[in-house]
């Protein structure tokens, strides 16, 4: 009932500052041997940190992945993290060399992407172990900040200006 209030409460985000950008993933089973993520998987707890909304009107947030700087688009409607090619590359992986057999569906269309799994990833302190992400190949102007990071923090709440992220 809590997430039903939260993803209610940060709709209007969804619907018009990242509706561009939306991406969802279809679910897939876990592979064998991996287990599910539950729970906030938060290390070093801060305080809430807060986001101010950017001029163009979405909220971006500069991460570490793994210890890379990488700049996302805040995207509660993404199921997932979401990495350009590019960031992939940035950051080790060889998008070349991906599997690309999860179905996504993007403002720009359908297509394929390849799931990876992040050792780390950090916004504003908040840092968050083993997060499930996917390479999409071609299509995605910037690297999202989805659910599969949002969704373990203890809260987030957007206002008219501000994203605050509550570890």
């Amino acid at each position: 009932m809590l997430r039903f209030a939260v993803i209610t409460a940060v709709g209007a985000l969804s619907a018009a500052g990242a509706a561009g950008a939306l991406i969802s993933v279809a679910p897939a089973p876990s592979p064998a041997g991996v287990a599910p993520l539950r729970g906030s998987q938060v290390s070093d707890p801060v305080e809430a940190a807060s986001l101010a909304k950017a001029a163009d009107g979405h909220f971006w947030a500069e991460g570490l992945v793994n210890g890379s700087r990488v700049r996302f688009l805040v995207d509660t409607g993404a199921s997932s993290v979401a990495l350009t090619a590019a960031d992939a590359a940035r950051l080790g992986l060889d998008p070349a060399r991906l599997v690309y057999d999860t179905p996504v569906h993007t403002a720009n269309g359908d297509g394929l992407a390849a799931r990876v799994r992040l050792a780390s990833l950090s916004v504003a302190g908040a840092r968050m172990q083993d997060v499930d992400a996917v390479v999409v190949g071609h299509g995605l102007a910037s690297s999202l900040l989805g659910m599969s990071y949002l969704g373990r923090l203890s809260r987030f709440e957007a206002t008219r200006n501000t994203l605050i992220l509550q570890p």
